[in-house]
């Protein structure tokens, strides 16, 4: 099985994070995996253990987020490719999902795995617009995935129109405010993952040796005129510090009046 994991280095978030000059300082952050796309990896590890075949991740970054990348070899990915992100418009989904499709396409994923979302922006579109130009069916927010033929598949829920003819179809159960939700869609599909899919394992010795040889290729690419970026970021800046707290004293009905009008001072209520 031909399996292509889509992975992006974010910021630790449970590091300080820096805002300097418009942009988040790299210097002294700590740069990880998505979390989310680490359950994602852990998952295209598992289904070639179980299907064989080969594990490829791709990612757009610069040249840091190639620690990611070796990462993620280290783990066990057979390959890895880096979209160069200075040709690539980083900070709107829609250029960069043409860009990483146009990669995609030529290596023809019988499964495309991604996180939910990423951490750091908190978005979830770009997998999503990835699977609509390849023409891929797709299942969000995966806590459990199987790769099984057209029998079971039937025998584990409702086939979409025209699948039937597919020679292997994923059953995902996928997280549903609280609930649980079984779809079957066929394959080559697109599915995320949510937390809770597996446990993603760390990089052993050995896998780190043996990932300093693995193939980790640098592509440049120039998205078109119609693939161009559609958002521009115009600022980036913190939170304002928040202020110091009050302590109001007297009866809890003398508190409750006095809340009411400092509320009332500050515009937080109407008059």
């Amino acid at each position: 099985m031909n399996i292509v994991v889509l992975l992006k280095q974010t910021f630790d978030t449970e590091e300080k994070i820096a805002v300097k000059d418009g942009a988040i300082s790299e210097a002294d952050a700590k740069l990880v995996i998505n979390p989310y796309d680490e359950y994602a990896l852990e998952e295209a590890l598992r289904q070639r253990e179980q299907h064989g075949g080969e594990v490829r991740v791709v990612s757009c970054g610069g040249d840091r987020s190639e620690e990611a990348l070796r990462t993620a070899l280290a783990m066990g990915a057979d390959e890895a490719i880096r979209l160069d992100i200075a040709t690539v418009p980083g900070d709107d989904s829609f250029a960069l999902a043409a860009a990483l499709a146009k990669v995609i396409e030529p290596l023809k994923p019988d499964l495309l795995l991604a996180g939910l979302f990423a951490v750091d922006s908190g978005s979830g579109s770009v997998a999503l617009q990835v699977a609509e130009r390849l023409g891929l069916p797709h299942a969000s927010s995966a806590v459990k995935l199987g790769i099984v033929g057209p029998d079971e598949a039937k025998a584990s829920g409702e086939l979409p129109p025209g699948a039937a003819a597919a020679a292997r179809f994923a059953v995902v159960d996928r997280d549903v405010e609280g609930d649980t939700e079984t779809v079957v869609i066929p394959l080559p599909a697109l599915v995320t993952a949510q937390q809770g899919l597996n446990e993603p394992r760390y990089p052993s010795l050995p896998g780190i040796m043996k990932a300093k040889r693995k193939p980790l290729a640098r592509v440049a690419a120039a998205a078109s005129a119609d693939e161009g970026a559609r958002t521009t970021r115009v600022e980036l800046f913190p939170p304002a510090p928040r202020a110091a707290g009050r302590r109001i004293a007297g009866t809890p009905g003398e508190q409750a009046l006095e809340l009411v009008r400092l509320l009332q001072a500050e515009g937080q209520l109407p008059q």
